[in-house]
């Protein structure tokens, strides 16, 4: 058995594989970096795609505001409702009304980066639309 068989997590190439150059001797290989120049379409379909991931996070936001809301609503009820623990369910009415107010914040956010990325798609392709009011 003169080749064992050894079991890496990475795998070497073998030594005639490996690149010439000053560089091999010490274990390095030479890359060579490209740099791609993406084209007006590209650039459009980028927006378009970031201003659709925009649009899907606005929405959870507001699903979210919705929902924080509700639960707000529902240990507001739970107060009056339950004398005994009244001041648990207020505690938990404030923190829901807070996440309310934090999740409408993210979706008002996303939806100002949606607005951006339409400005930006518009201009990658070129029809800039000219409002003369507002």
């Amino acid at each position: 058995m003169s080749e064992e068989k050894h079991h890496h997590l990475f795998h070497h190439k073998k030594d005639e594989e490996r690149p010439a150059g000053e560089y091999a001797a010490a274990g390095y290989s030479e890359t060579v970096a490209t740099e791609v120049v993406t084209t007006g379409e590209n650039e459009y379909e980028r927006y378009k795609k970031e201003e659709k991931e925009h649009k899907h996070k606005e929405h959870l936001g507001e699903a979210g505001a919705l929902a924080a809301g509700a639960f707000a609503l529902y240990e507001k009820h739970q107060a009056k409702k339950d004398p005994e623990h009244e001041h648990r369910h207020k505690i938990t009415e404030e923190i829901a009304a807070t996440a309310a107010v934090g999740s409408g914040g993210y979706a008002f956010h996303e939806h100002h980066e949606k607005k951006k990325d339409h400005k930006d798609a518009e201009e990658a392709s070129g029809e800039k639309k000219h409002h003369f009011f507002g």
